[in-house]
């Protein structure tokens, strides 16, 4: 993405967390006979991805170290499970020595990859062996940030409430899970990070608050809700170019009518209230 608002020559591309999702199952073409489905589960990261237990333990049993090597990609089995919900896969790569917390070369691990899917019952296991909810990725992401970014809700709601995983921590840029839902115009999202005391008022290192982000991509709905949620009082409130939300919003009017309109109206009624 690019062309974001004034200033662009500055603004960095909000660019979340690059995680390359593997089909749930074999295409349906492979389906059709055993022999093709073979072809397709030819190494321990699609068994892993696949659930393919068979083929996982063959391959385990042949050379054990393949629970702790990344494929061609630079990813682990434990990511490619973690990612499609593969509980019972998990469980066996754990009890086979796989490391619960090893990041691949992007800095994450398959805490984070769980994280895209909001696959609750992998991360779950993961986290009950003693995998760290904290890391951050080489961007700054934690769990809640790619949580945030994919819109699973649920996923952030339970790390945080049994977890104790911290959904308002900021990223290599400032960015904390807020700016991510606000940008990305998850609703359920904002209104979990709201109710959970996330700091709206926070700006990042372009001095852009979730309100700036959400009138910027012209999420109208998300920005009526960080008003009623406590943004109003950032109406004014700059970003590194001088430009306010209220601004941004009407600078992209053909994406975000509703947006501009909300925040001018209630610009308004805040002058009308402090000249009285």
């Amino acid at each position: 993405m690019s062309g974001l608002c004034a200033g662009d020559s500055f603004r960095t591309d909000m660019s979340s967390s690059d995680i390359q999702p593997s089909p749930a199952s074999p295409a349906k073409s492979d389906h059709s006979s055993g022999q093709a489905k073979a072809n397709v589960v030819d190494n321990i990261w699609k068994a892993c991805a696949y659930g393919d237990f068979d083929k996982l333990r063959a391959l385990a049993a042949q050379d054990p170290a393949l629970v702790n090597q990344p494929d061609e990609q630079g990813y682990y089995p434990l990511q490619w499970a973690a990612l499609n919900n593969r509980v019972g896969v998990t469980n066996f790569l754990l009890e086979n020595s796989a490391k619960p917390d090893t990041k691949d070369h992007t800095g994450q691990t398959a805490l984070h990859w769980a994280a895209v899917r909001g696959s609750l019952q992998a991360a779950e296991t993961l986290l009950r062996v003693g995998a760290d909810p904290r890391l951050p990725d080489g961007k700054g992401y934690t769990i809640c940030h790619v949580a945030a970014q994919y819109g699973q809700t649920a996923f952030l709601y339970h790390v945080a409430l049994r977890w104790g995983a911290d959904v308002d921590s900021a990223d290599s840029d400032g960015r904390t899970p807020l700016h991510w839902a606000a940008y990305k115009g998850f609703t359920d999202t904002i209104r979990l990070l709201l109710v959970m005391d996330a700091r709206f008022h926070l700006a990042d290192k372009e001095g852009c608050t979730p309100l700036h982000w959400a009138a910027i991509r012209g999420n109208g709905e998300a920005c009526t809700l960080l008003l009623q949620g406590g943004s109003a009082s950032l109406l004014t409130a700059l970003d590194v170019t001088g430009s306010t939300p209220s601004q941004l919003a009407i600078e992209k009017k053909h994406r975000c009518v509703q947006c501009a309109g909300v925040m001018q109206a209630l610009l308004v009624l805040l002058k009308c209230c402090n000249a009285s």
